[in-house]
């Protein structure tokens, strides 16, 4: 009896893993991202000097995180976990666009999300990001007001490493 419990909890184990392994090839977003600062346009600016996002799979949603180097040449690095569920959820850490203190993420469809950030429950920047069809380069839109007020209009493209 034993024997068939711990076969049966295998077995199960072994499924558990095989829906989190295809769910990570499913989402085009898993992966880590580097930006291709040629390629991206910061209205007014100025634009960080680098930056790269890492998207993972943890628990039943996606842990996004950023990290790079400002303009002023400082570090900067958030993160936020999501469902896709249009949710509102913390993001902690440093250099958070337009200073946020959270995010609520909606897929569209499989390769496209938009993307809310809210200060103080107000919101100061709302984003659209896709993957290309052949899931090599993640393009983000974005509008907002920066920490000075002024309206920002962001476009950053990411390529697959």
């Amino acid at each position: 009896m034993k024997k068939r419990i711990i076969v049966f909890g295998n077995i199960g184990l072994l499924a558990m893993l095989a829906v989190t392994v295809l769910s990570a090839q499913s989402d085009p977003f898993i992966g880590t991202w580097k930006q291709d600062m040629a390629k991206s346009k910061y209205s007014p600016g100025p634009a960080p000097k680098s930056r790269t996002e890492t998207v993972e799979t943890q628990a039943a949603g996606v842990k996004y995180s950023s990290e790079g180097t400002a303009a002023d040449g400082g570090h900067f690095a958030w993160s936020f976990t999501t469902n896709y569920d249009g949710k509102e959820t913390a993001i902690s850490g440093t250099g958070v666009p337009a200073g946020a203190d959270t995010i609520s993420v909606q897929r569209i469809n499989p390769s496209t999300a938009t993307l809310t950030f809210k200060k103080a429950g107000k919101v100061v920047l709302t984003g659209r990001q896709a993957v290309s069809k052949d899931a090599k380069v993640m393009t983000i839109t974005a509008k907002g007001t920066n920490a000075e007020g002024q309206p920002t209009n962001n476009v950053l493209v990411l390529d697959k490493q």
